[in-house]
């Protein structure tokens, strides 16, 4: 027998790991079991599995994890740069799913989040989450970008968002105010998610939204969703149910109490939708 076991020293091993390909109404993920912790990835591979040429292509990846908490599980998020982010609204109704789905759980799920102790519930594709309290409300600042004057309101529903209202959404340049807004000084120096968002009635509205860490419009972004619709309602004197059609045609739901410049109690509802599985071979690595 050899030194490295029966086995020819030098030989490239491809490590494997299954995953699900999920999306979130157009917001697309990859979704791995990792409860093993078997699984580990660095920014440049995440970034290369999320990449839509080279990869499976993903708006970000997340990972089933054990749970350190009260939780169920522990949800990680990676964008599509390889950076881990606090929260994914439409990534967490995926990974509620996914959990039901992998763990045989029932209706019901909480999961921890460095946004915090995020619940759901699950009624066939559709999902609930009970989202955490946002924060940082900052109201009317007046930016400039290039030549255009923008207010700007500002809200953290896990993470931070900003959001625009205008008149004609289409017309928006979404890649360029986009881009300009999330890295504006204002917002430095992590940067911000950007949303603008048009008045449809007045408990509803329609979103596009630029995406930090995938760096351009996403065709949803659940958190992006229940920033924009609560500082609508609360810039309006809308009520606590607003309707919000998004990129991907889908029209989500959020459910929130107000209490002044103070809210609670947010919901967010809407699909959660299996695309395929498949199997995946890392980097090779050098055994013997």
């Amino acid at each position: 027998m050899s030194a490295c076991g029966g086995t020819a020293c030098g030989l490239l091993v491809f490590p494997m790991f299954r995953f699900t390909k999920m999306n979130g109404a157009g917001n697309d993920f990859v979704l791995v079991d990792n409860r093993s912790g078997s699984v580990r990835l660095d920014t440049a591979q995440i970034a290369r599995l999320c990449d839509r040429h080279r990869g499976v292509g993903a708006d970000g990846l997340l990972l089933l994890e054990t749970a350190r908490g009260n939780g169920d599980f522990r949800m990680r998020y990676y964008n599509a740069d390889g950076g881990e982010a606090e929260m994914c609204g439409n990534g967490a109704r995926c990974f509620a799913r996914f959990a039901q789905r992998t763990a045989g759980l029932g209706d019901r799920v909480a999961f921890e989040t460095p946004a915090g102790l995020i619940r759901a519930r699950l009624h066939g594709e559709l999902v609930t989450l009970d989202m955490s309290d946002p924060t940082g409300l900052e109201l009317h600042a007046a930016l400039a970008v290039g030549d255009l004057a923008l207010t700007v309101h500002s809200l953290n529903t896990g993470v931070p968002h900003a959001v625009v209202l205008v008149e004609d959404l289409e017309q928006v340049d979404v890649a360029r105010l986009g881009n300009a807004l999330r890295f504006h000084p204002h917002f430095a120096p992590k940067g911000t998610n950007v949303n603008f968002a048009q008045a449809l009635a007045p408990d509803a509205i329609a979103i596009r939204t630029y995406e930090r860490g995938v760096e351009g419009e996403t065709l949803a972004c659940g958190t992006g969703v229940c920033a924009a619709a609560i500082l609508f309602s609360h810039l309006t004197g809308g009520g606590e149910a607003i309707s919000v059609r998004v990129r991907g045609g889908d029209t989500l739901q959020v459910g929130f109490r107000r209490s002044g410049d103070t809210f609670g109690e947010v919901t967010l509802t809407g699909p959660a939708d299996f695309v395929f599985e498949g199997e995946l071979a890392l980097e090779p690595v050098t055994v013997g």
